[in-house]
């Protein structure tokens, strides 16, 4: 009879009778099983499906089961365009339960069975992949472009579209499956990359109003990761020794005006040309608080511009390293994922 759902009356075959006695009877039937599926290695995934085949009626004394070939008959298997078939070795077990002195024996056929990978490669993997090579990308966008987080944002709701596409083509498990973890990892990867973003983006507006650059800041970003990274300005090279730009350097607690310099300098040229303090125009207190004043204004419009330039450069500096940080870390874990595949 058939082992279908729908259990009809045996079919019609021939019995074969041998002079010896012996008896052969091929009688189809239909026979569905089910087996625990892991994913964790989805869609590099391989599965191992048992089906075993005994009596419970009679025991090894009435009915003794012998497998005639080591492997299963996969000559009339169709083939599957989701599974590949690898074989189906056959075992046989002898089982001896506690309620019965008879031994029971069995024939057991392991279907072994890989997923086709290329499908998933080619529709889930690779955009995958190639999104994620997007968002270290982010880093290397300019901050004024205003497109920096708006970036990190698309290539996040990006790789949530294709997570639901693999939770939709992957039976419900409780192992999570390679490919998942890779999303998660990247997904996570991304929302940092987003949130070093909006800082950097911080430390690139800072304003006039801001602090100069700390000195550990000025060695270590400045100097060696700015020639780590490359990072130069116009007329400079990574591979050029840095040399310090001429010109006065204004400290944040310099008190010095204008005045005082432009005063001597006037007076030391008066008394030297013989200026007469009453017709000379230098001697005028009037005129040099004036000149002062322009003076002291585009000594701190000049300092409040170097500031800012400086920021500027630390947020240019720290875009780059973390770029390269995480173009590394994207081909790591691409690596990891595709060598899992072989």
């Amino acid at each position: 009879s058939s082992a279908d759902d729908r259990f009809g009356g045996s079919m019609e075959t021939n019995v074969v009778l041998r002079w010896d006695g012996h008896i052969m009877w091929d009688s189809p039937a239909i026979t569905r099983s089910s087996c625990k599926v892991d994913v964790s290695y989805f869609p590099f995934d391989g599965q191992s499906c048992p089906l075993t085949f005994g009596s419970w009626t009679y025991n090894g004394n009435q009915i003794d089961l012998h497998n005639r070939l080591e492997t299963g008959d996969l000559r009339d298997f169709v083939e599957n365009v989701e599974w590949e078939v690898l074989g189906m070795p056959a075992t046989r077990n002898v089982i001896t339960y506690g309620c019965c002195s008879e031994p029971y024996p069995d024939v057991t056929f392991t279907l072994l069975l890989r997923r086709r990978a290329s499908f998933y490669i080619f529709n889930l993997l690779l955009p995958c992949i190639m999104v994620s090579f997007l968002a270290p990308l982010g880093f290397y966008l300019p901050a004024d472009s205003g497109e920096k987080v708006s970036l990190g944002v698309t290539v996040l709701l990006a790789l949530t579209v294709f997570q639901l596409l693999v939770a939709e083509s992957m039976p419900p498990s409780e192992s999570v499956p390679l490919i998942g973890k890779y999303y998660i990892a990247t997904m996570t990867m991304i929302t940092a990359s987003t949130a070093l973003t909006i800082f950097i983006m911080n430390v690139h507006h800072c304003g006039p109003g801001a602090h100069p650059v700390p000195p550990w800041a000025r060695r270590l970003i400045l100097h060696h990761m700015a020639r780590l990274c490359c990072v130069y300005e116009v007329g400079e090279s990574c591979k050029s020794p840095r040399r310090d730009k001429g010109g006065p350097k204004v400290a944040k607690g310099d008190k010095v005006g204008p005045r005082e310099s432009l005063v001597e300098g006037e007076v030391g040229g008066g008394e030297a040309g013989g200026c007469p303090r009453d017709s000379c125009l230098c001697h005028h207190d009037g005129l040099l608080r004036n000149v002062g004043y322009i003076t002291s204004c585009f000594r701190r419009q000049k300092a409040s511009q170097r500031r800012t330039g400086e920021w500027k450069k630390v947020a240019k500096v720290m875009d780059r390293f973390f770029m390269w940080i995480f173009f590394l870390m994207v081909f790591l874990m691409s690596l990891l994922v595709l060598g899992n595949a072989a």
